[in-house]
């Protein structure tokens, strides 16, 4: 057998001449391809519209971005003053101190004074006029203001044929003519649900001096009233003890709402 040619044996220690110049045409496609996608890019990015500017947010540069301006705070409206709402003042004469003037040996002032005493102060409390019934020497007499203040009273036994009432006011009044206007009015509305004649002739120094009228608040005003004799006015004082304490408030009441006497 011949020997097989020793020429291809050769050539497997180099790659033949003809595969070596593909590579390199290769290399030089894939460079031209890639130099050519950047170059498209970068074009595009110079042909891409710039983004608009951020808008400016108001008063950029003088105004910091988060101000906060206090609100001022109202300034309170002051209640408008309230007026004082003061009592009307009730004395039950000779209550707490003495028995008053007595007949027969068992009718004592002060039981009639006080019973129609709590008869007037439960009225007018009904009525809507804060009352306080008071001692003839009550602790609370020294300054009391008051809408008014009235002190009740009966007249002894030792006239049998004396009939009526009395009212009076201090002589020496700081307001003479407010006191007068409740005298009057006492005088025409007890009068009037009564029956009672005014016995003006028989007023005594101690009605016009009364002790209370110098204890009180000056501008008080106040006044004592006489409700009946214990002997002729008897049945009246004893038995219909509602009817002369409501003459007592028609009084007060035409005081206090400004009537005409």
């Amino acid at each position: 057998m011949s020997r097989p040619m020793a020429r291809p044996m050769e050539l497997r220690g180099r790659p033949p001449a003809a595969s070596g110049a593909s590579r390199l045409l290769v290399l030089v496609v894939l460079g031209t391809a890639l130099l050519a996608m950047i170059r498209i890019g970068l074009s595009a990015d110079a042909e891409r519209p710039a983004s608009p500017p951020s808008p400016t947010p108001p008063f950029a540069g003088s105004i910091p971005a988060l101000v906060f301006f206090p609100t001022p705070s109202p300034r309170p409206t002051p209640l408008p003053d309230t007026p004082e709402v003061l009592p009307v003042g009730i004395v039950a004469g000779h209550w707490g101190n003495d028995t008053g003037a007595i007949c027969d040996g068992w009718l004592r002032e002060v039981d009639v004074n006080l019973a129609v005493a709590q008869r007037v102060v439960a009225a007018l409390n009904a009525a809507g006029y804060p009352t306080d019934l008071l001692e003839e020497f009550d602790p609370r007499l020294e300054g009391y203001r008051a809408r008014a203040l009235v002190s009740i009273h009966a007249d002894a036994c030792l006239y049998p044929e004396a009939s009526g009432f009395k009212v009076a006011r201090v002589e020496e009044s700081a307001i003479p003519h407010v006191e007068d206007r409740l005298v009057a009015c006492l005088v025409s509305r007890y009068g009037a649900r009564t029956g009672l004649p005014f016995h003006e002739g028989s007023i005594t120094y101690d009605m016009t001096q009364y002790h209370a009228f110098y204890e009180i608040d000056p501008f008080t005003p106040g006044a004592i009233i006489e409700i009946g004799f214990l002997l002729a006015d008897r049945d009246l004082l004893l038995h219909r003890q509602d009817l002369v304490a409501q003459g007592i408030v028609d009084g007060i009441l035409c005081f206090l709402r400004g009537e005409t006497p």
